[in-house]
């Protein structure tokens, strides 16, 4: 199908705005880690910190949800997967992950989904890979086994690894589901719209698993502490809801329609740089020289799957770096 752009998108100022908004995007969506440890280290459940969040973006977006109030009739899969696997189980497993590994370990980790995923295409779907795409799978876990320096015996927590690999997993559920859909001719629902549906349904659903009343409440009126320094508990909460959430979704898919999803994804690596740098900064998570550079060759293996993955469906998008851009690129489509 043809693709829609935005009046901005043809020119140099558009695609000025476009860089800006993913680069944003990027820079929020990096920061949520490093304002989540505090808060677990200072005594709150990550299910929790995970309820918190996506309960809080639900209703700083139900005013979305009530605008495109029929979108659970026309695609509830899609809903289902988005709120379940994308909101829910990525952020739940990626919560618990960090507050047992080092964000930016997290993080890079997560960035095997693009490998999960083109190993999905090739082996599940028969589909063919590039050569280009297969060199990216390869390089991201070399990298990978940098990252975890799996010459020490796996220096890491151990579950801590596991629960990073299974928010990679979840992403990818969601990307497979999603793709499941495309193709059918319907237009596309609105991204914002489904992103609101998807926070509702992944706080309906974390309300049951977190149980968060029985969370310790007074933590939010206290501080923690970030390598030494004392910050209000529910500042970094605001900042894990309204910027890490809230503007990060709605920045990423803006950024998209006036860019495109492989240029907003490349854009979009930068947050595993940025949740790197801040831990190392803010919380003093130190990474070796090999780590380093392992996580830049994951990122460089993410780039080369994102610009040589099929063209259509969830192999194209999920290198992109976070699933409000498969939802982006869906919302381009007309």
């Amino acid at each position: 199908m043809p693709v829609r752009t935005s009046e901005g998108s043809h020119g140099g100022g558009g695609k000025g705005v476009g860089l800006g908004l993913a680069l944003g995007s990027a820079l929020a969506f990096g920061g949520s880690g490093v304002a989540a440890k505090p808060l677990i280290e200072a005594g709150l459940d990550p299910l929790h910190v995970v309820w918190l969040r996506v309960a809080g973006a639900a209703l700083v977006m139900l005013p979305l949800a009530v605008r495109h109030r029929v979108l659970p009739r026309r695609c509830p899969a899609l809903l289902a997967g988005f709120g379940l696997l994308a909101v829910a189980g990525v952020q739940a497993c990626y919560f618990a992950a960090l507050s047992r590994i080092p964000v930016g370990v997290a993080l890079l980790v997560e960035y095997l989904a693009p490998a999960l995923v083109l190993g999905w295409v090739r082996f599940v779907q028969r589909r063919p890979v590039t050569r280009a795409a297969a060199l990216g799978v390869l390089l991201a876990v070399g990298g990978l086994a940098c990252v975890v320096e799996v010459w020490s015996g796996l220096g890491f927590d151990a579950l801590g690894l596991l629960l990073a690999l299974g928010a990679a997993g979840c992403q990818v559920g969601y990307f497979v589901l999603s793709d499941q859909g495309a193709g059918t001719g319907e237009e596309a629902p609105d991204p914002l719209g489904v992103i609101a549906y998807g926070l509702l349904v992944g706080a309906l659903v974390l309300t049951f698993v977190a149980r968060p009343w029985t969370m310790d409440w007074s933590v939010l009126r206290g501080t923690a502490h970030m390598n030494g320094t004392e910050v209000p508990a529910v500042a970094l909460l605001a900042w894990i809801v309204l910027v890490a959430t809230v503007v990060a979704y709605v920045t990423g898919v803006l950024s998209v329609r006036r860019l495109s999803p492989q240029v907003a994804g490349v854009v979009a690596c930068l947050e595993a740089v940025v949740a790197t740098v801040l831990a190392w900064v803010l919380l003093g998570e130190h990474l070796s020289v090999p780590q380093v550079g392992g996580g830049a060759v994951v990122l460089l293996g993410a780039f080369i799957a994102q610009s040589s993955a099929p063209a259509r469906g969830a192999a194209e998008a999920v290198a992109g770096g976070g699933a409000e851009r498969e939802l982006s690129a869906r919302g381009t489509a007309a």
